[in-house]
């Protein structure tokens, strides 16, 4: 019966082995076909509006790396199962001592799923990254294009649209600047009506605080009124007299 559980516990481990070792060739290809779509993507930048096979090649590179994916994680799913099975196996075991021994076997090929699925992942993100960049760019390089090789009439619509901002632009300065003017101007008569009310303010307070003051100005008014009243009877009365003596 232990020989038994022994033979499996190796079967188990040998399946583990060999499914790590189908992994880290395939992550290393991965990993190098990653490199290479990034390399070709960048040499052939310049060529890229003449060469119609760069797009194959890239067609390529997606189909390779789509299968290859799916290939990694197909064996990491494999080499999932095995360690679960190992689990089991050490949980059914029933000895302590043969235990801690062949826990610290399924750790370690833990720890190696543990690494392979993060390269795995992280190589496979920088892909993609890479991919949409360049999916992007050439995006970007078509439109170029088709912007240069456009007609006259595009040229002179762009053109007028410049200069059409341009006067807009020039627009917004000038509204800017009377603004400005107003402003000024409105803090001007601001800053004039205050020191106005501050001499009407002094004025009051010196009239209040000066009575003899205040009543010797109202007499001098109430004179110059009463010396104009008199001047205007005089000339009135004079008025009347010389039409009475003109129409006799």
């Amino acid at each position: 019966m232990a020989a038994g559980s022994s033979n499996y516990w190796e079967d188990l481990r040998k399946q583990a082995r060999q499914l790590e070792n189908e992994l880290d060739l395939k992550l290393v290809s991965f990993s190098k076909l990653c490199t290479s779509y990034s390399s070709s993507r960048d040499g052939r930048r310049d060529r890229y509006s003449s060469d119609t096979t760069p797009l194959l090649n890239g067609s390529n590179q997606d189909r390779m790396f789509e299968t290859m994916a799916v290939e990694i994680e197909q064996l990491l799913g494999k080499l999932t199962g095995i360690n679960d099975k190992m689990a089991e196996y050490i949980n059914s075991a029933g000895v302590p001592s043969l235990n801690a021994a062949l826990m610290h076997t399924l750790q370690r090929h833990r720890d190696i799923l543990q690494d392979y699925t993060h390269e795995f992942h992280k190589t496979k993100a920088n892909f993609l990254a890479i991919r949409e960049r360049e999916n992007l760019l050439g995006s970007v390089r078509k439109d170029i294009e088709s912007y240069k090789s456009g007609s006259g009439v595009n040229n002179r619509r762009t053109e007028l649209f410049l200069k059409e901002h341009e006067h807009l632009r020039n627009s917004d300065r000038l509204i800017e600047e009377t603004i400005s003017i107003a402003m000024a101007t409105k803090e001007n008569m601001t800053s004039q009506r205050g020191m106005l009310k501050s001499i009407q303010s002094k004025m009051n307070t010196l009239a209040n605080r000066f009575p003899a003051v205040n009543s010797l100005i109202q007499r001098i008014n109430l004179r110059k009124r009463r010396d104009s009243l008199i001047l205007g009877s005089v000339i009135g009365i004079c008025t009347i007299l010389l039409l009475l003596y003109a129409f006799h």
